[in-house]
């Protein structure tokens, strides 16, 4: 079956007065049968909560999301990013979608968010990077000017709390020591993927702004490096990518 992978094999000894026959048994589940499970961002544990906690509607905001792609793909599992393609996979315009519409609901308008940057650890194997992505991280602006070099971020970490055999699932264990709430693995397993920003997080990330936009900047100087018709190189060009809307 196309899009399908083996989930499950199962060996069978069969006894009859004509002697034993083993059967072996190979379960298949089609790529479009798996559900996606809910991005879930708590409400801010500080008192009052922070400013950009949920952010105001009409707060011009970049916005960089971003944790282990085994847990990314929870949310989008019908998102191929293997090989790795030219900037923004695919994926990550769908992850900048799906976190716009988490944070502003029906408050976005039809306002579309655009996809500025993104961030890929490739996977090492013997350190030799492989054509496959082990972290991820996506940046977008909603209502940024495109010549404002130094927007105010909003930088969210998506977190895994499984304990399914992931390289990143220990139950919840980095979760509950990083962040400023206790975290119940039971709660998210199978049902949801917890992302966390950074003003709930013991680790402040007083860099983030400059760092991101420094990120943001250098894309851009890149692009206007390249003319068009040249090769798109893998990680990026273009850095306007606009989000469209259901």
């Amino acid at each position: 079956m196309k899009g399908s992978a083996p989930l499950a094999s199962v060996a069978l000894s069969l006894s009859s007065r004509f002697g034993s026959v083993a059967i072996r048994l190979d379960f298949t589940i089609d790529r479009q049968c798996l559900m996606a499970l809910e991005l879930h961002i708590p409400s801010c544990v500080n008192r009052p909560p922070h400013r950009l906690h949920p952010p105001p509607p009409d707060q011009p905001l970049r916005i960089r999301i971003q944790g282990p792609l085994e847990t990314i793909q929870k949310l989008l599992p019908n998102v191929s990013w293997h090989p790795i393609g030219s900037f923004p996979q695919l994926g990550g315009v769908k992850l900048a979608s799906l976190t716009f519409q988490k944070l502003y609901g029906g408050d976005g308008g039809r306002v579309a968010p655009v996809v500025r940057d993104e961030y890929l650890a490739w996977v090492l194997e013997g350190r030799v990077p492989q054509d496959r992505i082990d972290y991820y991280g996506v940046t977008f602006d909603y209502l940024v000017s495109p010549d404002d070099p130094n927007p105010e971020v909003l930088a969210i970490n998506i977190i895994e709390v499984d304990n399914d055999g992931g390289v990143y699932a220990d139950g919840g264990k980095y979760a509950n020591k990083v962040l400023l709430r206790s975290i119940n693995p039971i709660e998210y397993t199978g049902k949801k993927v917890l992302a966390v920003p950074r003003c709930c997080q013991h680790k402040k990330g007083s860099q983030d702004r400059q760092r991101i936009n420094s990120e943001v900047m250098e894309r851009m100087g890149r692009s206007r490096n390249i003319s068009n018709g040249d090769a798109v190189y893998k990680g990026g060009l273009t850095c306007t990518v606009p989000i469209l809307l259901p």
